[in-house]
């Protein structure tokens, strides 16, 4: 140290410059004081003027929350949401302690003691973030967390600061704490479109809060610090590392013990990576309640906690679903396999190469358990495919390559070998083992109903909700084929025909006036004429030159109108020799609402979907009116003629197309079969035990289903399928013979003139030679 500097030390000035010196050491600490005096004081002024200008606390003392449309089953089951957020709207008193505890552990221990600001936290998060030279930590309650999610923006300055404060302090003197620790459990963010607590448990473990542990305690009390990066689907390590450390401040602030932390920080949490997974799976159904809701509610639908309980019963939609898929694929797999969806160049490195497979599929969403993969490794006896997502690499041989062997030798072709850069579909068999599929391009659709009220019991529009949303149920604008000749026999029946009555089943040639169109050779579908039969026999063999015979003699324009009874929309439905052949257009959900009439004795029910709507209090806002079976004001067709219709119906299961129905051992099942020109529409309407249902294949853009595909070989099996499950301990339905008929061995005659049929009461031979010399007559 130089000694002129070590004598300024030693040997002070004269005393006549300490003046200065002590000046100069006020003026020094002055300065501070001064500034801080006037931060204080500018603070205090902001706070004056931003205390004036915090908002209301209405939405907090009021607080509703968005709660989005939930679909249900009619037996209580989830099988759709609506709404930007998901929210299950808790009451603090239902939820868990240990989440209590592992949220007041994550993010605010103090909670039930300070007033909305934490001191402590405060200088603990001052003294940490000094230490380490940044803004490490934060010391935001959970009540300033709450006013910042409800009132201010995610920007981070002080005046942001000033504002979440005031707010958190007016918010401590406006409700309880228990009001407020609920609000936050319901309110907050926590990914997977997930807002509170309760979403999250579902959207993350598929639980109600209730029944989590303390290990899924703890995941979800980590998320609101980032939703994102501690979100278990997508970024499951560091999900982890966050519940661990949770785990550990909930130990050492004793809300578990030693022995709870071991085991909960050992726990191998099933995290679900779906985040639409419904146990019943009814797509179709959920969005056309939404629509229906949408229509009464507009935008008030997503938000405003609605119920929607529909008629759906929940076994028997799951029945639908296997039933339907399992027809659809049967029908593909017949038909071979078609080749990769794409082929795509794969990069050589590694890291690349998963980044790639990641984008890549992307572009091919899973349908159901049909899930894209890329082919990384192809031969005759293996195929590896990537799934991505950080997903294994699965390895499919023997069995699971069946189906595609064909693909897989040198000689394929080249747009159907599988090879590396191949995008495939891959699926679980029942026997736990992966094999290689495809994506039907074939479609089906099914709908049954309660057939005395029109409830809708099952509905599936389609082989899969995401890939396709049109629903062929309500949508699909279809021939109905040889399904649509009950309807022209029942107005035969209505213009004085019997079950007896012989028609020719010969050859015909007519004329394109009565066509609407050119020349018209028909034919049946074997290509045989049989001659004469009964009209019993012809309906139960589906014979074509018996329906067009029939429709000719009553008159194409008679059966246009009369047929508009069963619900068809008459303008679809040309009055020309065609519609004997079911040449119009009709939905599904027409045809089962049309087939339901001759199973419940002659009424027209409406089909219907929505049982009542409850709001978000639980109050019933809208209740379903449904018609019964045997309200008169709702009959359409006479008691008889309803009854031997469905006599006739049964014929065709007993001895007609229909026969593969037997199986269900059953003397009530009645229904027909259906194949459009072409074989472009399969179809089976039928009915048993008060259950109508309706079944259909086709492809989207009409086209030919291969030679010989019929009704009775595709859609009737689909009807089968569900059929057996539905009717399980459902007794034997037997229509009661209306009055006004005589039975005559299998065959029924009216004893008494239906009004403007020209028969009058004549004895049952009469009738039937009356009515047989007519027709022969006429279209002999």
């Amino acid at each position: 140290m130089n000694k002129t500097l070590i004598k300024q030390i030693f040997n002070p000035k004269p005393r006549q410059n300490g003046a200065a010196w002590v000046k100069f050491v006020v003026a020094l600490l002055a300065i501070p004081v001064v500034a801080v005096v006037s931060v204080v004081l500018l603070l205090a002024l902001a706070t004056v003027l931003a205390n004036d200008r915090l908002p209301s606390m209405d939405v907090l003392v009021d607080y509703r929350p968005k709660v989005p449309l939930r679909v249900y089953t009619a037996d209580n089951i989830l099988i759709g949401e609506f709404g930007e957020e998901r929210r299950s709207v808790v009451k603090f008193q239902d939820v868990p302690q240990s989440l209590k505890n592992a949220i007041l552990a994550a993010e605010d221990s103090r909670f039930f003691d300070h007033s909305g600001i934490d001191p402590i936290g405060v200088l603990r998060a001052a003294i940490s973030n000094l230490t380490s030279g940044g803004r490490g930590q934060g010391a935001s309650t959970l009540t300033m967390q709450l006013a910042r999610n409800f009132f201010l923006s995610t920007e981070r300055t002080y005046t942001r600061k000033i504002y979440e404060i005031l707010l958190a302090l007016r918010i401590e003197q406006n409700l309880s704490k228990e009001q407020i620790f609920e609000i936050y459990l319901n309110q907050i963010f926590l990914g997977q479109r997930a807002y509170g607590f309760g979403a999250a448990a579902q959207a993350y473990f598929g639980k109600d809060l209730k029944d989590i542990t303390i290990a899924e305690a703890a995941m979800l009390a980590g998320l609101p610090k980032a939703p994102s990066a501690y979100n278990p689907v997508v970024n499951p390590t560091r999900a982890r590392t966050r519940q661990q450390y949770i785990l550990e401040q909930m130990r050492k602030l004793r809300y578990i013990t030693d022995a709870q932390y071991q085991t909960a920080a050992a726990e191998t949490l099933n995290v679900k990576r779906e985040s639409t997974g419904y146990i019943v799976q009814a797509p179709y159904v959920a969005e056309l309640a939404r629509q229906l809701v949408f229509d009464m509610y507009k935008e008030e639908t997503y938000v405003a906690g609605l119920s929607v309980y529909t008629t759906i019963i929940g076994d028997e939609q799951v029945a639908a679903n296997t039933a339907l898929r399992t027809g659809v694929i049967e029908y593909d797999r017949k038909y071979g396999y078609r080749g990769p969806e794409e082929f795509v160049s794969l990069p050589t490195a590694k890291t690349a190469l998963d980044e790639f497979i990641d984008d890549k599929l992307r572009e091919y969403p899973d349908a159901d358990d049909y899930i894209a993969a890329i082919v990384l490794e192809a031969s005759g006896r293996l195929v590896r495919v990537a799934r991505g997502n950080g997903l294994p690499i699965l390895d499919i041989s023997g069995d699971g390559l069946r189906f595609v062997a064909s693909a897989l030798t040198a000689g394929a072709n080249a747009e159907k070998r599988i090879r590396p850069g191949a995008v495939v579909r891959v699926s679980k068999t029942t026997k736990d083992q992966w094999e290689i599929v495809q994506l039907p391009e074939v479609e089906a659709a099914f709908v049954a109903v309660n057939s005395d009220s029109g409830a809708v019991r099952a509905m599936v529009g389609g082989f899969e909700f995401g890939r396709n949303k049109f629903n062929r149920v309500t949508q699909a604008w279809r021939q109905p084929g040889s399904t649509f000749k009950p309807f022209i026999y029942s107005a035969a029946l209505e213009k004085g025909f019997m079950t007896t009555t012989l028609i020719n089943d010969g050859p015909i040639f007519i004329d394109s006036a009565l066509t609407g169109g050119q020349l018209w050779e028909p034919k049946n579908y074997d290509g045989k004429f049989e001659g004469a039969m009964t009209m019993r026999t012809g309906l139960a063999k589906s014979k074509n030159m018996v329906s067009i015979r029939l429709l000719q003699s009553i008159g194409p324009q008679f059966a246009q109108d009369y047929v508009a009874r069963f619900g068809f929309d008459a303008d679809k439905h040309p009055p020309y020799l065609t519609m004997a052949l079911g040449a119009g257009s009709v939905t599904p959900w027409q045809m089962v609402g049309g087939i339901a009439v001759f199973a419940n004795g002659g009424y027209k029910v409406e089909p219907f979907l929505v049982s009542k709507i409850v709001d978000s209090q639980g109050r019933s806002v809208a209740n379903s009116k449904a018609p019964v079976a045997g309200d008169e004001s709702k009959r359409v067709i006479d008691a008889r003629n309803a009854y031997i219709v469905d006599s006739m119906l049964r014929t065709v299961v007993s001895r007609g197309t229909a026969d593969k129905a037997k199986q269900l051992q059953r003397k009530d099942v009645a229904g027909k079969t259906g194949t459009t020109n072409d074989s472009h529409d399969a179809w089976f309407a039928g009915y048993s035990g008060k259950i109508a249902a309706v079944a259909w294949m086709g492809f989207d853009q009409p086209r030919k289903l291969g030679e010989r595909e019929t009704g009775g070989g595709l859609a009737l099996p689909i009807w089968l399928k569900y059929m057996k499950t539905a009717l399980k301990g459902v007794p034997e339905v037997t229509q009661n013979q209306p009055a006004g008929m005589i039975q005559q061995g299998d065959e029924y005659y009216y004893a008494e003139a239906r009004p403007g049929t020209g028969v009058g009461t004549l004895g049952v031979e009469e009738v039937k030679k009356e009515k047989t010399e007519e027709v022969r007559d006429q279209i002999f």
